[in-house]
């Protein structure tokens, strides 16, 4: 259960990641513009603190779709080495055969 709520929590993350994006980078752009006067960009970096703290792309971590496993994680398949090693085993994925010697 508790797998499937940190999937779940990590799809929020992402939701909040992708309608704050354009936010983020317009007031970062303001906070890190040498040319606005100072006052400015520090409104800038008050304003950036204000916004949700998992809309930040750094708070994302890759998590396994299958259980939720943040570590061993393969980013083409989505999934960790032990549901890589599973799915091979039945033969879900096409051309992996799980060698044991």
């Amino acid at each position: 259960m508790a797998k499937k709520a940190m999937i779940e929590r990590e799809k929020k993350r992402q939701a909040l990641v992708d309608k704050y994006a354009a936010k983020r980078a317009a007031l970062k752009e303001i906070a890190t513009d040498e040319s606005k006067p100072m006052e400015e960009r520090f409104k800038a970096r008050l304003k950036l603190a204000k916004l949700p703290r998992n809309s930040s792309a750094t708070r994302l971590h890759n998590r396994c779709q299958l259980t939720g496993r943040p570590h061993a994680y393969y980013r083409k398949l989505k999934v960790s080495r032990i549901a890589l090693r599973e799915l091979g085993s039945n033969g879900q994925i096409p051309g992996m055969v799980k060698s044991s010697w």
